[in-house]
């Protein structure tokens, strides 16, 4: 009998563009863990093919006595400005430490989703070294940076006291992922989807202003990749069970969000028209000015795709989803 693969968090932004993704590739045999709340989160899987969808209170239960093809672990409270730290710290942690307990128990891979809040303001770099004498310099900004840095410290810890590991596991450092199905996550969609409406409709659309010397209103850079090119490095580490670790998900090649409004200007085929706007006071500082992945561990790995330009994925976006009556994938 086949073996079926998990997605926590599979009606999320991520999750289910790589359920989508699994499903293209013929594979049905997909069980969703997640919320789905009552607004329009479902819409994210309704063109989906799915073997079940387990709640959260139920996933322990479900997963006794199974055997799974992998456990893809992208559920979590995502949200950077959360402030319950025990729920956060419950649900991104310790929940986590627990798949990964059962990963180990049954020999499933586990590919978990980390991230670049990980990095703080980025006074370290941006360099994937998972070794935990690197991890430990890091120092996050944010609640949901930490939480995402404790599960990495605690995975790496284990690998290195050659503690118990499911056969495979990876945890992947997103940096700014953007594209269709994100529309749920209110204030932390991008700036594209956030910005569209008004852009569509001849309205300016608003950026942050700089509040620090050298850097123009608009040229806060962000490493920008599409959700398609994230997703990739999912499935061809699903499809490369040889390689474990901790790796940055990015272009490595940072843009400014001025960058990105043009760009989606230019797949609209309008003038540009950006306001700037001061950055309210309660976040300054703890803003990020620059994030660029670097990704030389990947390419090391063996990962040779490439990744595609802003230009490219803002017009996918626009033109595929945004400008469309259906914006779901």
């Amino acid at each position: 009998m086949k073996r079926k693969i998990l997605v926590t968090g599979g009606a999320g932004f991520i999750g289910s563009n790589v359920v989508a993704a699994l499903n293209e590739a013929g594979r049905s045999d997909v069980v969703v863990n997640d919320l789905l709340g009552t607004d329009r989160k479902w819409r994210n899987l309704a063109k989906r093919q799915l073997a079940d969808v387990v709640p959260p209170g139920d996933l322990f239960a479900w997963l006794a006595g199974r055997k799974l093809d992998a456990v893809i672990h992208l559920g979590a409270i995502s949200d950077t400005t959360a402030t319950d730290a025990d729920l956060v710290i419950d649900t991104n942690f310790r929940l986590s430490l627990r798949l990964l307990d059962w990963c180990a128990a049954a020999r499933t891979p586990f590919i978990y989703a980390s991230s670049a809040a990980t990095y703080g303001d980025g006074a370290q770099g941006f360099d994937d070294d998972w070794s935990a004498q690197a991890l430990r310099q890091l120092r996050p900004l944010n609640l949901y940076g930490w939480s995402k840095h404790l599960f990495d410290l605690a995975v790496v810890e284990r690998h290195a006291a050659g503690a118990a590991l499911p056969p495979q596991w990876a945890g992947l450092k997103f940096f700014n992922v953007f594209g269709p199905n994100e529309y749920h996550k209110g204030e932390m969609m991008s700036l594209v989807a956030k910005r569209f409406d008004e852009a569509r409709s001849g309205r300016s659309v608003r950026l942050f202003k700089s509040h620090r010397d050298g850097i123009a209103d608009g040229e806060q850079k962000r490493d920008f990749i599409y959700v398609d090119d994230a997703v990739a490095v999912v499935l061809w580490l699903l499809a490369t069970p040889s390689v474990s670790g901790i790796f940055n998900v990015g272009t490595g090649k940072a843009r400014s969000f001025r960058d990105l409004m043009l760009a989606m200007f230019r797949a609209l085929g309008r003038t540009p028209n950006v306001d700037y706007v001061d950055m309210p006071p309660t976040i300054r500082t703890q803003y990020q000015y620059f994030t660029q992945a670097e990704v030389e561990n990947l390419r090391r790995a063996g990962y040779n795709a490439g990744f595609m330009s802003i230009e490219d994925a803002v017009a996918r976006y626009v033109n595929g989803f945004l400008d469309s009556q259906d914006r779901y994938r």
